[in-house]
Order: C-alpha cells, then sequence, then structure tokens
C-alpha cells in the first residue's frame, strides 16, 4: 500500500462543472444514465473541457477528462491577466471579459470561473450577458480564450510572463522608495539669509473734541449721527402738532 503523501502529483485540475441523468427509451425499457461536464487545467496557461456519457458518474468523469486531454488549448497571459478586452457570443450565451489589475483576483461566477482559475488566469473581470446554462457558457469562454491566442499571434501582441511582470513591479516600488529617500546638499559655506519683516503702522487720523481730548474718527461719526437723528425726530413732532393745531381751526 502506498502512502497518500507519496502519490504522485496530478499535471491537471479537474473540475466537475454539471452532471445530468438523462434517459433512452428502447425496447427493453429506459436506459438510465449520466452526462457530465468537465474542465481540466494546469494553472500554467493550459485548459480543456468535454463532455462524458456513461452508465455510472466515475466512468462518465474518466471519459470527459480523456476527451478534454485531447481538446487542450494555450491560453494567452499578460502577467496574471488577458492581453485585451473581449466580447463572444456563443449560442444563447454571450460573454464580457476584461482584464483587471494585480490583486482584484477573478471577477467572475459559475462554470465561466471555473475555467479562468484552470487555465491560471488569476486577475480578470467577466460578466456573463446570455442565458445562465453552465454548459454553454464554458463552450463561449473556450472559445473566447481560443480566439484570443489566434489575435495575439496574427498581431504580435508582446505578452510578459508572471515573473516578468512581478520583477518590473519590484524595479518600480524600488525607484519611488530611492526618490523619497533623496537626500537634498545644502553648502555649508553659505550664509543664511535673514529677511527683515516690517511691521505695517496704522495711522488713525484723530480729532479734538469739546473736552480737549483726542477723539478718533469713528467716534466723532456716531456722534454726528445721534445729532441727526434727534434732530429728524424733532422735525417729525413739530409736524404732527401742526397737523393737530390745523383740525381743530377748522372745527
Amino acid at each position: 500500500m502506498q502512502d497518500r503523501s507519496q502519490r504522485p502529483e496530478k499535471e491537471f485540475v479537474e473540475k466537475v462543472i454539471q452532471v445530468n441523468r438523462v434517459s433512452k427509451k428502447t425496447k427493453g425499457g429506459n436506459q438510465m444514465s449520466f452526462s457530465v461536464l468537465v474542465v481540466i487545467g494546469d494553472k500554467k496557461g493550459r485548459v480543456g473541457s468535454a463532455l462524458g456519457k456513461a452508465k455510472d458518474v466515475s466512468s462518465s468523469v474518466q471519459k470527459a477528462v480523456k476527451r478534454a486531454k485531447r481538446m487542450l488549448i494555450r491560453v494567452p497571459m499578460h502577467g496574471t491577466t488577458i492581453p485585451f478586452a473581449l466580447r463572444m457570443k456563443f449560442g444563447a450565451s454571450e460573454l464580457l471579459i476584461k482584464p483587471a489589475p494585480p490583486g482584484s483576483g477573478i471577477m467572475a461566477g459559475g462554470s465561466v470561473r471555473a475555467v479562468l482559475d484552470s487555465a491560471g488566469i488569476r486577475d480578470v473581470s467577466c460578466k456573463v450577458l446570455g442565458t445562465n446554462n453552465p454548459v454553454t457558457n464554458v463552450y463561449a469562454m473556450m472559445k473566447a480564450l481560443k480566439q484570443m491566442s489566434t489575435i495575439v499571434k496574427l498581431k504580435n501582441i508582446t505578452l510578459r510572463t508572471v515573473e516578468q511582470q512581478e520583477s518590473k513591479e519590484k524595479l518600480e516600488l524600488r525607484h519611488s522608495d530611492d526618490k523619497k529617500t533623496e537626500s537634498v546638499v545644502v553648502d555649508a559655506s553659505a550664509k543664511p539669509v535673514v529677511v527683515e519683516k516690517k511691521e505695517k503702522k496704522v495711522l488713525v487720523a484723530k480729532t479734538v473734541g469739546k473736552t480737549g481730548k483726542a477723539v478718533s474718527k469713528p467716534t466723532v461719526k456716531k456722534a454726528k449721527t445721534a445729532v441727526e437723528k434727534t434732530a429728524q425726530k424733532i422735525e417729525k413732532t413739530a409736524l404732527k402738532v401742526e397737523k393737530v393745531k390745523k383740525t381743530e381751526v377748522k372745527e
């Protein structure tokens, strides 16, 4: 008996997406079988998917894995994400795939997430715009990745590996740290320049009041306004008195 720790690691990661129970009508009656959708990948840029059908689940999974190994495709990766955005339509399913900045993770759900994860893509966003059928969504994603690889080959797009991307990020961090720690060289022989601050003196015009003391302009203005107000009040009262007298004379 071999220990579990001594068993060789599998080359591909196997993920069962869907298990369907199907039946076939025959003369002898209904023949029951299972249809299984499997996605495999090495998390290094290779991924494949296939359907397997058998009378039990384990044998149908084995069939699907064998077929998926024959249908492997190479996924173009720019660091930990995809090189560009792509919109793919396959049957009733429609997918919108976009690259994401490092550290954002796989922003996708369902069967689409399993394909991207098994391919080794760490940072990507995908939106399912069509049907929620997992089989058609898996086929649409496989078609999109295949088309992406053909576009990269035709247009000669240069891609970076994960190691190159990490080394570039480290260099950028070093440059930013160097800029922060740069010391400013000061000439010791240079004499410091002293700037003299001149105090502004506010001159207030003063006038002499009745008491002989100096009175500022604002106080004089206040006194004038008070005198004017009292004069206006006296005039108003005089007018009222005249009106009353006229009314009495008429009567």
